[in-house]
C-alpha cells in the first residue's frame, strides 16, 4: 500500500521545482536584464549618493531591483528620481521594448535625448525634467503615439523650435510640461487645436506669436515668462475645467475679458507683467473657487471694482494683487467682504479716501500693502480686527494721525512700513507687545520723543529706520545689542550726546563679511517681494526676503564725542554713515578690520588728526567722504585714493600729494549733504520687490500642487528665518 504513493510524491516534487524554475527565468527576461546592468555600467560605482543601484543584481528578481518594475517578466516601468546619475541616457534602455514608463527627473543627466526612445512604442510617461539636457526635442518622440505624459522641464540647455506636431503627435496626450527651457519661436497650432491636452507648461522659455482659443478642454495652462502677444481669450472650451490660468510676464495687450469670469472651476488667474489696460467691468465677477486673482503690473485704469468675487463662509478669493497699475478712486467696501482673504495687495496706483474702516472684517488677513497711493486720514483702529497679521504696508500715502498704541494687539506683525506720510506723536510704549517685529520703517513723518524701551522688545529686529523725523535725546545702549540686525538708520533727527561704546559685534550681519554682494547702492535700500503658490491642499503661505546691505546711518543729528573703536572694527559692515554731526578725536586705527566696507562717510564733523594710510587697503570701499573735518598731516599717493576725488576736500591743513606736483592742500569743494555717488540716497525702505540677504518665512495657509515651479512662486511661503 505503501509503494504505489511514492510515485505521486515524486510527480509532483519535480512539477513544483519545474514551476519554481520557470517561473524564476519568467521573473526576469534575460535581453531587458542586461540592458539594465548595460545602463547602471555607465554609472558612477554605487555610492552612498545612489545606493539604490547595489539592488541591481543579476541575481536578484526584478522585485527586488529599486526603481524597476515588471510586468509577465517584462521590464514596463523605470522611475529613478534624484539618484544622481550625472551621465547620459545610455541607449540600452531603448531595447526594453515593452517600456511604459520612463521617469528619470532630477538626476543631472547631461548629452541630449536619444532619438531611439522613440522606438518604445509603448511607451506613455516621460519624464526627463530637471536634468541637464541639451539639444533639441528629436523627432522621433513623435513616433510615441500612445504616449500620455512628456515633461522634460528645467533642462536649461534643451532649445530649438518645439516641433509642429508635438500636440497632436500622440491622440492620446494629456500632459505636456517643457518649462524652463530655451525653446524658441512660436507656439505650434497643434497646441491649440489638440484634442486630448489637458496640461500645458510652456512657462519661462523665449517663445513668440499670438495666444489663441484652444478646442480642448483645458485643466491647467501655463505660458508665463515668455514673449507672447494678442489678448485674452475666453477659454471657453474649457468653462467647466480650467483651473490654473498663469500667462504673465508676456506681451499680452488689451482689456480684460469679462467673459474669463464664466471660468466655472478657476482657482488662479495670474495676468500680471502684461501691457493690459482700461478698466475692469463691474460685470466681471469671479466666482467663489477662485482664491488667486493677480493683474499686478499691467495699464488698468479706472475705479477698483464693488465686487469682485463671490465668496461664502468656506470659500473665496484668498490672494488679491492689484498692484503697479493706475486705479483710482477709494478702496471699495466690497473688498472688505471678502472674508477668505489673507493677501490684499494695492500698493503703487492713485488710490485716494482712507482706509476702510471695516478693513477688520478680514481676520484671515495676513498682509496689507497699500504703499505708494495718495490715501488719506488714520490708520483705521478696528485694523486690529486682523490680528493674524503679518505685513503691514501703508508707506508713501498722506496718511497722519498719531500711531495708535492699540496696535499692540497685531502681536504677530512682522513687517511694519508707514515712511514717508504725516504720522506724529511718540512710539508707544505699548508697542512692545509687537515682539515678533522684524522689518519696522518710520521714516520721513513727524514723529517725536525719544527711542523708548517698546523698541528694546522687538528682539527679532532685523531693519529700523526712524530717519527725517524729530527724535531726540541720548542714543540708548541697547540700540545696538540685537544680534539679527542688518541696517540701522537714525539720521535726519535731533539725537545728541555720544555714540554708545558697547559691543558691536553681537549683530551677525555687522561681523560676517562673506555676505551676498550687492552690486548697486540705490535709493532702494530694502526691497521686499511677497509671492502666492497655489497647491492642493489650499493652504497659503506668505514669505519675504530681504535684499539690503549692512549698515549704519547717524548722520545729520548733534552727536559729539569720540568714534568708538568698536563702531570702526565690524568686518560685516558694508555702509557707514556718521556724517554731520559735531564728532572729534582722530580716526580709530581699527578701521582696518573693515574689509567689507563699500561706503564710508564721516565728513561734516570736527574730527583731527591724519588719515590712516590703511583706509587705501579697503578693497571693496566705492565712495569715500572726509571732507570738512579738521584733519592734517600727508595724503600719500595711493592709487586707492584717487578713485574719490573730493573726498578730502574742505581739511585746510591736510595735505593731498599729486602726481608731479608735490603736496596740494585739500581745499577743494565738494557738495554739501551727505549724498555721495555710489552711496544709498536717504529715504525710507522701499519695499517693491525682495531680494536674497536674508530669508524669512512664516505660515500662513493655502497650498495648491501642481508641478510648474512658476505655479509654486505664486504662493505665499511660510515665514521662518534662514539668516
Amino acid at each position: 500500500m505503501d509503494e504505489p504513493l511514492k510515485i505521486p510524491l515524486i510527480s509532483s516534487l519535480i512539477l513544483f521545482f519545474s514551476l519554481f524554475s520557470a517561473s524564476s527565468e519568467l521573473d526576469f527576461v534575460a535581453k531587458d536584464r542586461d540592458s539594465l546592468l548595460a545602463f547602471k555600467s555607465t554609472l558612477p560605482t554605487p555610492t552612498q549618493q545612489n545606493p539604490q543601484f547595489t539592488t541591481w543584481n543579476p541575481d536578484f528578481t526584478c522585485s527586488n531591483w529599486t526603481g524597476i518594475a515588471c510586468n509577465a517578466a517584462r521590464v514596463v516601468a523605470i522611475e529613478l528620481v534624484d539618484v544622481a546619475i550625472d551621465a547620459p541616457i545610455h541607449s540600452s534602455l531603448c531595447n526594453l521594448s515593452m517600456l511604459q514608463t520612463l521617469i528619470l527627473s532630477r538626476n543631472g543627466i547631461t548629452g541630449s535625448i536619444p532619438s531611439c526612445l522613440g522606438s518604445l512604442s509603448f511607451l506613455e510617461t516621460l519624464d526627463l525634467g530637471f536634468n541637464r539636457l541639451e539639444g533639441v526635442v528629436p523627432p522621433e518622440l513623435m513616433d510615441l503615439r500612445g504616449l500620455r505624459q512628456l515633461v522634460l522641464c528645467r533642462n536649461q540647455g534643451l532649445g530649438g523650435p518645439i516641433p509642429a506636431n508635438i500636440g497632436n503627435f500622440s491622440i492620446r496626450l494629456e500632459r505636456l510640461n517643457l518649462s524652463m527651457n530655451e525653446f524658441r519661436g512660436q507656439v505650434p497650432d497643434s497646441v491649440f487645436d489638440s484634442r486630448s491636452l489637458e496640461y500645458v507648461d510652456f512657462s519661462g522659455n523665449l517663445l513668440t506669436g499670438r495666444i489663441r482659443d484652444f478646442d480642448q478642454r483645458l485643466v491647467f495652462l501655463n505660458f508665463s515668462s515668455n514673449m507672447i502677444t494678442g489678448t485674452v481669450p475666453c477659454f471657453s472650451a474649457s468653462i467647466r475645467s480650467l483651473s490654473v490660468i498663469d500667462l504673465s510676464e508676456n506681451a499680452l495687450v488689451g482689456g480684460l475679458p469679462t467673459c474669463i469670469a464664466s471660468l466655472q472651476v478657476l482657482k488662479v488667474l495670474n495676468l500680471s507683467h502684461n501691457e493690459l489696460r482700461y478698466g475692469v467691468s463691474p460685470r466681471l465677477i469671479f466666482s467663489e473657487k477662485t482664491l488667486v486673482l493677480d493683474l499686478s503690473f499691467n495699464e488698468f485704469t479706472g475705479p477698483l471694482p464693488s465686487k469682485i468675487a463671490r465668496t461664502t463662509e468656506k470659500s473665496g478669493l484668498v490672494l488679491l494683487e492689484l498692484s503697479h497699475n493706475m486705479f483710482s478712486g477709494e478702496i471699495p467696501l466690497g473688498i472688505t467682504e471678502l472674508k477668505s482673504l489673507q493677501g490684499l495687495f494695492l500698493s503703487h496706483n492713485a488710490l485716494s479716501g482712507k482706509i476702510p474702516g471695516r478693513i477688520g472684517n478680514l481676520t484671515y488677513l495676513q498682509a496689507i500693502d497699500v504703499s505708494y497711493n495718495m490715501l488719506s486720514g488714520s490708520i483705521p483702529l478696528n485694523i486690529v480686527g486682523c490680528f493674524q497679521l503679518l505685513e503691514l504696508k501703508l508707506n508713501n500715502n498722506n496718511l497722519s494721525g498719531s500711531i495708535q498704541p492699540e496696535l499692540d494687539a497685531l502681536d504677530s506683525l512682522k513687517i511694519l512700513d508707514i515712511s514717508n506720510n504725516r504720522f506724529f506723536g511718540e512710539i508707544p510704549l505699548t508697542l512692545a507687545g509687537c515682539r515678533s517685529l522684524e522689518v519696522v520703517d518710520l521714516s520721513s513723518n513727524n514723529l517725536s520723543g525719544e527711542l523708548n524701551e517698546a523698541i528694546f522688545r522687538w528682539s527679532n529686529l532685523k531693519f529700523l529706520s526712524v530717519a527725517d523725523n524729530n527724535f531726540n535725546g541720548v542714543l540708548p545702549n541697547w540700540l545696538f545689542t540685537f544680534d539679527k540686525l542688518q541696517l540701522i538708520d537714525l539720521s535726519g533727527n535731533n539725537f545728541s550726546g555720544f555714540i554708545p561704546d558697547v559691543n558691536f559685534k553681537i549683530s551677525s550681519s555687522f561681523n560676517v563679511s562673506n555676505r551676498p554682494n550687492i552690486q548697486s547702492y540705490s535709493k532702494q535700500r530694502l526691497d521686499i517681494r511677497v509671492t502666492a503658490t497655489l497647491l492642493e491642499n489650499q493652504e497659503l503661505g506668505l514669505g519675504y526676503t530681504i535684499l539690503t546691505y549692512a549698515g549704519i546711518d547717524l548722520s545729520r543729528n548733534y552727536l559729539h564725542g569720540e568714534i568708538p573703536e568698536g563702531l570702526l572694527a565690524l568686518q560685516g559692515l558694508e555702509y557707514l554713515n556718521i556724517s554731520y554731526n559735531y564728532l572729534g578725536g582722530q580716526i580709530p586705527a581699527s578701521l582696518a578690520k573693515m574689509k567689507s566696507l563699500k561706503t564710508l562717510d564721516l565728513s561734516h564733523n570736527s574730527l583731527t588728526g591724519q588719515i590712516p594710510v590703511n583706509i587705501s587697503s579697503l578693497e571693496n570701499l566705492m565712495a569715500l567722504n572726509l571732507s570738512y573735518n579738521s584733519f592734517s598731516g600727508l595724503v600719500p599717493k595711493r592709487p586707492n585714493f584717487r578713485r574719490f576725488p573730493g573726498a578730502f576736500a574742505g581739511n585746510p591743513n591736510l595735505c593731498v600729494e599729486f602726481s608731479g606736483e608735490g603736496c596740494r592742500p585739500a581745499t577743494l569743494p565738494v557738495p554739501s549733504g551727505d549724498k555721495l555717488e555710489g552711496a544709498r540716497e536717504e529715504g525710507p525702505v522701499s519695499a517693491s520687490v525682495f531680494g536674497v540677504s536674508s530669508v524669512v518665512s512664516f505660515y500662513v495657509t493655502i497650498v495648491l500642487l501642481f508641478c510648474s515651479a512658476p505655479v509654486r512662486n505664486y504662493i505665499i511661503r511660510p515665514l521662518k528665518s534662514d539668516s
